[in-house]
């Protein structure tokens, strides 16, 4: 049914006429490494509307289907052209179906699960039970109208999940804001007794077990929240360093990140231990007059969250930095320990509320891609007559 196609003659003139179709060009004074890169047919393919493309280490999550474009693909991307006049609708909706990404997942092979690549002589003997082509067509009919109604209603849930962390920014905004005109703004460095660092040895790619110890990711931080199964395991051979590791109650801020993400703080609440700081956290010691939950609500709110965008530097968008002396001239309120805690319960119960919204949101979402993924497989495998079918009672 598909003719292999890797290594097909394609001329360089059409390769590049893509290029300038996408607004892809030479930079002056030199070539642009994507279009080098590009030039060199075993990285980059041409590839035409209906062909079947699939991502070698990700076809078991989905990432498989027929182009309904001409365009260009890495060498991560298996191709294939048909060999007969199918509907490449219809087979752009098999390919994703249960039955075949259950197929792609056993038949990946790879040394970790996230770290697998599906068996390119099993892709190219693909077995395919086809119906006629009119039904095809009427399958196909079906399916854009159907999905493209939940693929509607989880854009609209997405839409409500935004509306919610706006809701929350504008809540922290609110009482960090009443806080500072009632008691006055100082920097953070009035309060701080000291900073720790640790180091980043070479650690290995999985999390560490309960009996491990593990060395932690930047991702472990999130603007008031600690993430302790975010870290990677360190080698056996290596010996920890215990004065680096975390503890409940530890203040820590990520030194490094994307530009929305560096500088997120949290405090350590209740954790396991052999987890050890990175040298791209710090951990801030404060005196008895600031509590670090009190640091955690304000560093998530718009105020000090726009100084750590704006302050950080990098090589790239994917990576910034700053430095602890930016930390230090945090804007805080001087609020006594009694205001401080009282701010701290009443933000985390208003978070809370939110949170139990966005569970409710992400669970909707998750039913709603678990519908679609068994509207596609029935539809595809003749479970009913799609001519007739509204989609309204299709069930695993």
């Amino acid at each position: 049914m598909f003719e292999r196609i890797k290594d097909v003659d394609h001329p360089d003139e059409e390769l590049l006429s893509v290029y300038r179709e996408h607004g892809v060009v030479r930079r002056e004074g030199r070539a642009d490494n994507f279009n080098k890169a590009a030039l060199d047919r075993s990285i980059y393919q041409l590839i035409h509307p209906g062909w079947f493309v699939v991502n070698r280490m990700k076809a078991w999550q989905g990432s498989v289907g027929v182009s309904p474009y001409r365009g260009i693909v890495s060498g991560h991307y298996i191709c294939f052209r048909p060999t007969h006049d199918e509907d490449h609708r219809f087979l752009n909706w098999l390919f994703r179906s249960g039955a075949y990404t259950a197929e792609y997942s056993s038949l990946s092979r790879g040394v970790r699960p996230n770290q697998v690549e599906i068996d390119n002589d099993w892709l190219r003997s693909l077995r395919v039970m086809l119906p006629p082509l009119e039904e095809q067509r009427r399958i196909a009919d079906f399916l854009d109208a159907e999905t493209s109604r939940i693929d509607k209603l989880v854009l609209l849930q997405e839409q409500v999940a935004k509306k919610l962390d706006e809701r929350e920014r504008a809540q922290l905004d609110s009482a960090v804001d009443r806080l500072a005109e009632r008691w006055g703004v100082v920097p953070l460095r009035r309060f701080l007794l000291g900073v720790d660092q640790g180091t980043s040895p070479q650690a290995e790619a999985v999390s560490a077990g309960l009996d491990e110890w593990g060395v932690l990711k930047v991702s472990c931080l999130r603007p008031g929240r600690f993430i302790h199964d975010e870290n990677k395991r360190l080698p056996p051979d290596l010996e920890p360093d215990i004065k680096h590791e975390v503890q409940a109650g530890d203040l820590l801020i990520t030194r490094a990140n994307t530009p929305q993400l560096v500088g997120s703080t949290a405090v350590v609440g209740q954790t396991r231990a052999k987890l050890l700081l990175s040298d791209k956290i710090f951990r801030v010691h404060l005196d008895k007059r600031m509590t670090g939950e009190f640091v955690a609500m304000v560093a998530r709110g718009t105020r000090i969250r726009d100084l750590c965008a704006a302050s950080s530097n990098g090589a790239s968008q994917s990576m910034a930095n700053i430095r602890f002396e930016e930390v230090k001239a945090w804007p805080l309120p001087a609020a006594d320990l009694d205001a401080q805690n009282k701010a701290v319960r009443h933000v985390g119960q208003q978070r809370a509320s939110l949170d139990d919204l966005r569970t409710k949101i992400a669970r909707q979402n998750l039913l709603l891609a678990e519908r679609r993924q068994s509207l596609i497989t029935a539809a595809v495998t003749g479970q009913f007559d799609a001519s007739t079918a509204s989609g309204r009672n299709v069930t695993e």
